[in-house]
């Protein structure tokens, strides 16, 4: 007997602005980002199996398959919370670079639960869910919503923008052969002393100026901040290429997305996207991915939640 199946895209993400406001006293970073989704995605495909087992398998040799996988964690996770005896054998379809600082990971994960709860006829609480998707990682709760939002604290407190911020912009993305890991990231940028010991002021007034920003339309240009160039450049001088690469190429404006290592620049319009894609010269290595944004209304119709 066939058991159900369900097939969800898994989008990747990008920061139009990322500011680390100080860290925290339970050790995390209290962090103001505007996230949006964007076109660039994985698939993952779900079968529904009756021995409570959950199998993934990756077209991607180097993505882990096991418990490491926040696919797999997702799952146990739901089925703990709900209760479900059922299992599933997942399939995942990897286009989104690793460790990219495009959230492909924790996309995948929040994609798992949506899709996972509808193929185990399950009803969580939107408040569990998100609660789920919370301990598995910082912006896995943004992938339950999508479209552009303004996330705050560790990055699981979201206030989404109107509708009306949620311009497309057509985008490409670079992912340079490089890599910084993200406890790395953070851990230079504290020895640069961008975190102090009175941080509660500074946290005040940042977010502050982040909500007058947030009262304009986002994204813009003259606006695009990520705290961590300024130690991700000096570490991987090739990022810092990829960014001019893409200015060069005569994007509006260009940032290092997430913790890096893919850097996103912003074109007028799909002309100019095209053009530049077939301009810039990319060295060994680099992968291009001309994309746009994904709004909310359009997140949550492909993934079906």
């Amino acid at each position: 007997m066939n058991q159900p199946t369900l097939s969800l895209p898994s989008f990747a993400k990008i920061n139009w602005s990322l500011e680390i406001l100080g860290k925290r006293p339970d050790g995390y970073h209290e962090v103001s980002t505007l996230l949006e989704t964007i076109s660039l995605h994985d698939d993952l495909h779900f079968e529904a199996s009756e021995d409570g087992r959950v199998l993934l398998s990756c077209d991607n040799p180097n993505i882990p398959t096991d418990n490491d996988n926040l696919v797999v964690r997702a799952a146990h996770a739901l089925q703990e919370r709900s209760n479900v005896e059922l299992g599933a054998r997942i399939r995942l379809a990897k286009r989104i670079p690793v460790k990219a600082g495009l959230g492909g990971a924790s996309s995948n994960a929040a994609v798992a639960l949506l899709a996972l709860a509808q193929l185990w006829q399950v009803e969580p609480t939107v408040p569990d869910l998100f609660e789920i998707a919370a301990k598995l990682g910082a912006d896995v709760p943004f992938f339950l919503l999508g479209g552009c939002v303004h996330a705050t604290g560790t990055g699981t407190t979201l206030s989404p923008l109107p509708a009306e911020s949620e311009l497309v912009r057509h985008l490409i993305v670079i992912t340079p052969n490089a890599g910084v890991s993200t406890v790395a990231a953070y851990a230079t940028l504290n020895s640069r002393a961008l975190t102090t010991k009175n941080a509660n002021p500074i946290l005040s007034v940042s977010q502050s100026e982040a909500n007058a920003e947030n009262s304009q339309p986002w994204p813009q240009e003259d606006s695009l901040k990520n705290d961590f160039e300024s130690v991700i450049f000096d570490i991987e001088p090739e990022i810092r290429r990829t960014k001019e690469t893409l200015l060069q190429a005569g994007a509006l404006g260009a940032l290092l997305a997430g913790s890096g290592s893919s850097v996103f620049g912003i074109f007028a319009d799909e002309e100019d996207q095209r053009r530049a894609a077939n301009e810039i010269q990319l060295e060994a290595g680099w992968r291009i991915f001309p994309c746009v944004t994904v709004s909310q209304t359009e997140y949550l119709r492909a993934v079906g939640s």
